[in-house]
């Protein structure tokens, strides 16, 4: 290989992989010294000196100008330094640059510089992955899909340049997901382990929600309308909170959209999933009660500020809406508002002492919760 086809190897390395000239150079003078160390007994002071435009690459070997060779891979006498370089006067001491041609190198040394060149484009290819997958953490991608798994229904996507894989339980909202079509998904998370970098993608986290309606919503993504918290049961419900700085601006209504499509729109992304949202409140009992829409609430009791616990009554016919299907929005008000939440009923049919069974208890989860509303699409 010439030197101009060394250079285009590795413009067309830069273009393709986006592993750069200069970094390719570096592992290839890295590999020129590992293989002069084995090939000259130890001697890896090698000057080497590369220029794209030109297509030059010179590479030398530093040796030392002694009146009689001891060691030839380290010294060169004083008349062989003057036959090297006839425009400079040397003396005993000296160092002197000695043209090297790698084709001479030995073939275990040349073997052993081609793994090194192997492990840099390695080891860039990696970096490059790592580096694209960090400037898309906590943001939404469109991927396409190169290919899905017949037994277990995963995904391999391509994000840009690399390859990430979307799980059958993260695919909410494709249920007919074939090869080539082109998705969104959120990069919830970035691993680098001895496999690689890798991206842990996502469609059921809150956070491809808050995404979503900061996408659809220009008033989100203004700042005029704010997203408080989140709350998800991936493919089924999701409770959102928001607050509008602006007191001309409806933030439930900016987020609904004209005849509702603006939620319509991240309904049909997510598969039908419901969307609750309410709007926040520094205080908490009317957080609360508008978290647990679209039951109404008759009133909220706080009980232990510390351990954010409360009691909430509802109307007895809308207990079991507070509730919701198995709990699920007690549960979704629950983590949305960070409170523990007794719900009973206004009768007082499970009684009104505190040491009295309460009718549904929900606790908030661990995970903070992202978003939450007051009005509720179509059930």
């Amino acid at each position: 290989m010439t030197n101009k086809e060394l250079f285009e190897a590795l413009k067309m390395f830069d273009k393709e992989k986006n592993i750069p000239m200069e970094y390719m150079l570096a592992q290839i003078q890295k590999a020129i010294e590992i293989a002069c160390k084995s090939y000259y007994g130890g001697n890896e002071n090698v000057v080497f000196k590369a220029d794209p435009e030109k297509c030059t690459l010179d590479v030398k070997l530093v040796k030392t100008v002694v009146d009689e060779v001891d060691d030839p891979n380290f010294e060169v006498t004083l008349e062989e330094a003057q036959q090297i370089n006839k425009r400079k006067r040397f003396a005993v001491g000296d160092e002197i640059e000695v043209p090297l041609d790698p084709k001479r190198l030995g073939r275990i040394a040349v073997s052993s510089a081609r793994n090194v060149i192997r492990q840099g484009i390695r080891a860039g290819e990696k970096g490059q992955s790592l580096l694209e997958f960090q400037s898309k953490l906590g943001e939404i991608v469109t991927a396409s899909v190169e290919r899905i798994d017949a037994k277990s229904g995963a995904a391999t996507i391509m994000i840009g340049k690399s390859q990430a894989m979307l799980p059958k339980q993260e695919q909410i909202g494709l249920p007919d997901l074939k090869e080539g079509d082109l998705v969104k998904v959120y990069i919830a998370d970035v691993k680098d382990n001895e496999r690689g970098p890798h991206a842990i993608i996502s469609r059921s986290h809150p956070g491809f929600v808050r995404r979503l309606f900061e996408k659809e919503v220009p008033e989100i993504f203004d700042g005029v309308v704010e997203i408080k918290a989140v709350s998800r049961e991936a493919g089924s419900r999701t409770k959102m909170a928001v607050a509008s700085n602006n007191p001309d601006v409806d933030a439930i209504g900016a987020c609904i959209g004209p005849k509702g499509a603006r939620v319509n729109a991240i309904v049909s992304e997510l598969g039908g999933e419901k969307i609750d949202i309410i709007i926040y409140s520094d205080d908490p009992k009317e957080y609360i009660s508008s978290a647990l829409s679209p039951a109404s609430v008759v009133g909220v009791d706080i009980i232990d500020e510390e351990t954010k616990s409360c009691k909430a009554t509802v109307p007895d016919d809308q207990l079991s809406l507070a509730i919701g299907n198995k709990g699920q929005n007690a549960r979704l008000a629950a983590r949305l508002t960070g409170w523990r939440i007794d719900i009973r009923p206004e009768s007082g049919f499970y009684g009104e002492d505190e040491d009295d069974e309460p009718a549904k208890t929900e606790e908030p989860a661990e995970e903070t919760a992202e978003v939450t509303t007051e009005e509720t699409t179509e059930e």
